[in-house]
């Protein structure tokens, strides 16, 4: 046994002006939680709830919840059972050490974080309180001098409830991201029309489960009111909960009693069993959409992860809009909503043409599913969706068809917009009324650029140039402010890494999205670069490209806001920095692929062509799945289409310099020579140049290739530090061909 010290409290409950700091103590020796600050406890015997802040080890980040822990004690091992957390308060915005929690005269409790921000009260000013308790069922009650409840934790339920708390219409259960994250996710559970119906929380929800079913040994249900009933409070510890993954169980401790959907409504019926736009088969397998061109998966080691378009449909973009077709495919929630009649998703009995154009003509639309009725005719039922979850490929999709909509190259013929059964004039309209938007578009372009060049002054193109050029900024970016960002990245204070025109640091948005934020210093070139960056890649989008999310350009200051890249450049892993979780042959593959595809759009298939001119290593940044993908174009150069080469100044990074420098005419062609470089590098795990090496003949790469390929011992500089490399020479030596045509 062991015993706990609950600072002004006593018995389950306080009084008023009672003020607790959350400051570490590590009371509860979890395997991977900790408590820092208990507050309440309720139970003498068997399992107990305890009320304070929750902290995880190793991390300074807590909520403030109800836990479900167990008296019992073992000291070589710790818990008997680990801790259950059944309730938070602040489960979206947690607090560091030496936060506070005040019940303060008013009879509001109130959680403050460290730097004095509000983060979560009860609301309960002027409401009589006279007291704080923590009951024997898990509940955390205010009560007034009548003993009368004020407010309950059981009427705020987060993911879980607990034997004897209900669920009633107008509340909910969300899941957690995942079992680290607690923060809210998209499963959730509410009651909704006579049923408890589980469902996907976007706008409009998805529902996945419904049921009006009454009969369980582990719930009540009168149609209004859903209810977890009572156990013996001292031999169990039961509570039911909905997970990350959309499943609904009762546990006891972490150990599962009982699902409570039927054994009929298997794995494939789970909304992100196989991951977005994936599809889920009978025998369990996940699996992207056929067509390549269009989809791909996350990780090829993890398919249920799901698959990623190539491509972001873009809405300003929507004359290349198309439909990847499959048939004998369905949706996890074509009957269900069916059943609620969600006249936001359903378009009943309709043709086919018209379901697909009215996806078409929806920019937040982003897939149609068709199905026809059983009575023979040529109209069907249509459900609109504006997320894709995982789709389904079985018996039951049979006379379903689901169209996910794409996005087309500009170089897409117009055909492939056409809408079956449609006007046979759309293509011609199509392509006169584009002409005529872009004609018009440009000449609005150059109208208000000559109306801004005229207003500017000299005296303030120093400071407020960027300003000035704002309109031809792309209007999808986010411009955030010179302070917001200082809040973002904690005052610039984690560095991620540094190049020619500044440093780059990590930040997290207010909804937890972690992002890169590259600081340019300086005056020269900084701006030019600043302006080619935001142009280059501000209005394009592909998988194998770094997003760019916003800017700032505010007095002298100027910053670009990127998506967060987890495992960093792939100079890191090609050096060998990260000896035990080398890169494989397969991903390595997957890398080389990423990046050709990458400088495929930019070349091929962007309005205008976009040559990177600074491929290297550094510049290739992997996801958390390696997935590649191309960053910083502050020394881009973008070329009209009927161009096919540019002179321009020397610029890059010696090494990976074409031959066509020294004439200063360059073509897309120098960025595919520094591809071949890169490629070179990947596949012999070693820097271009490595002054490192004894022999000075072999600090050049390209030199070492070179004199290999003439001896015909490639194989030789295949990975040598790696040993699925090894395994694996001959296929290698074959991609350093690539390599070779590349460098010609």
């Amino acid at each position: 046994d062991y015993n706990i010290s609950l600072p002004n409290s006593t018995a389950g409950h306080a009084g008023l002006s009672s003020l607790w700091i959350n400051r570490p103590s590590l009371i509860l020796n979890s395997t991977t939680d900790g408590f820092s600050t208990p507050i309440l406890q309720r139970g003498n015997a068997g399992p107990r709830f305890l009320y304070g802040f929750y902290c995880r080890y190793n991390d300074t980040e807590c909520l403030l919840g109800i836990v479900l822990y167990h008296n019992k004690y073992n000291e070589q091992n710790g818990m008997i059972d680990e801790p259950q957390l059944v309730w938070s308060a602040n489960r979206n915005r947690p607090v560091k050490f030496n936060a506070t929690l005040e019940l303060g005269q008013d009879g509001n409790l109130v959680l403050t974080d460290s730097d004095g921000t509000l983060v979560w009260s009860t609301d309960t000013i002027g409401k009589s309180v006279s007291g704080l308790n923590l009951t024997e069922m898990g509940n955390l009650v205010l009560f007034d001098k009548r003993k009368r409840i004020i407010w309950q934790s059981f009427d705020h339920p987060t993911d879980s409830l607990l034997p004897g708390q209900s669920l009633v219409s107008g509340r909910k259960l969300v899941a957690s991201v995942s079992a680290t994250n607690r923060s809210q996710g998209l499963f959730a559970l509410t009651v909704l029309n006579g049923s408890w119906a589980a469902y996907m929380d976007t706008n409009p929800p998805q529902y996945y489960y419904t049921s009006s079913n009454a009969d369980s040994s582990y719930y009540s249900f009168n149609g209004q009111t859903f209810t977890v009933l009572h156990y013996p409070t001292n031999s169990t510890a039961q509570f039911m909960k909905i997970g990350p993954d959309g499943h609904i169980k009762v546990y006891q401790w972490s150990e599962v009693v009982s699902e409570l959907l039927p054994r009929y409504v298997d794995n494939c019926a789970y909304p992100m069993v196989c991951g977005s736009y994936s599809i889920c088969t009978n025998n369990g397998q996940c699996t992207c959409p056929s067509q390549e061109n269009f989809f791909r998966p996350f990780s090829e080691r993890k398919p249920d992860l799901g698959c990623s378009l190539l491509t972001s449909v873009n809405c300003n973009s929507s004359q290349y809009h198309s439909f990847v077709e499959l048939k004998n495919t369905t949706y996890f929630s074509i009957y269900i909503d069916q059943e609620l009649n969600l006249s936001k998703l359903w378009l009943w009995q309709t043709k086919l043409e018209d379901c697909k154009r009215a996806c078409l003509s929806n920019c937040s639309c982003k897939a149609a599913v068709f199905g026809y009725g059983w009575n023979g005719t040529q109209r069907g039922n249509c459900l609109l969706l504006n997320e894709v979850f995982s789709l389904r490929d079985s018996e039951e999709g049979r006379g379903n068809t689901v169209f996910l909509k794409v996005q087309n190259s500009s170089k897409a013929q117009t055909q492939s917009l056409i809408i079956p059964g449609g006007n046979k004039s759309r293509p011609f309209k199509v392509i006169i009324g584009s002409t005529l938007a872009a004609f018009f578009g440009i000449i609005l372009s150059i109208a208000t650029c000559f109306v801004i060049f005229r207003k500017r002054t000299r005296e303030s193109r120093k400071a407020a140039d960027i300003l000035d050029l704002a309109p031809i900024l792309p209007g999808i970016l986010t411009r955030f402010s010179y302070n917001e960002l200082k809040v973002i990245t904690e005052d610039f204070s984690r560095k991620l890494g540094e190049g020619g025109f500044g440093c780059v640091y990590e930040g997290t948005l207010r909804n937890g999205t972690k992002i890169a934020v590259k600081h340019l210093d300086g005056v020269g070139q900084v701006k030019e670069s600043f302006l080619t960056e935001v142009k280059a890649v501000g209005g394009i989008h592909h998988i194998n490209l770094v997003k760019l999310i916003g800017f700032c350009a505010e007095k002298s200051h100027r910053l670009l806001i990127y998506e967060y890249m987890v495992n960093g450049s792939l100079d890191r892993w090609i050096t060998h920095e990260n000896r035990e979780n080398g890169l494989t042959w397969s991903t390595r593959q997957r890398i080389i692929s990423d990046i050709a595809k990458g400088l495929a759009y930019l070349h091929e298939d962007c309005s205008q062509k976009i040559i990177h001119l600074d491929i290297k290593p550094q510049n290739i940044l992997l996801d958390q799945y390696f997935n590649a993908k191309i960053s910083d174009f502050g020394l881009s150069k973008l070329i009209e289409k009927d161009k096919s080469k540019v002179v321009t100044r020397m610029r890059g990074t010696p090494g990976y310099l074409a031959p066509e420098w020294l004439s200063s005419v360059i073509t897309e062609k120098v960025d595919v020579y520094a591809f071949g470089i890169v490629l070179l590098e990947i596949l012999c795990g070693r820097k271009n140049l490595d002054w490192s090496q004894p022999d000075e003949d072999d600090v050049h790469l390209l030199s070492v290739f070179r004199r290999k390929a003439e001896q015909k011992q490639l194989m030789d500089m295949v990975d040598k530090n790696n040993e699925d490399m090894q395994l694996h020479r001959e296929a290698v030596t074959e991609m350093m061909s690539l390599a070779a045509w590349c460098l010609q």
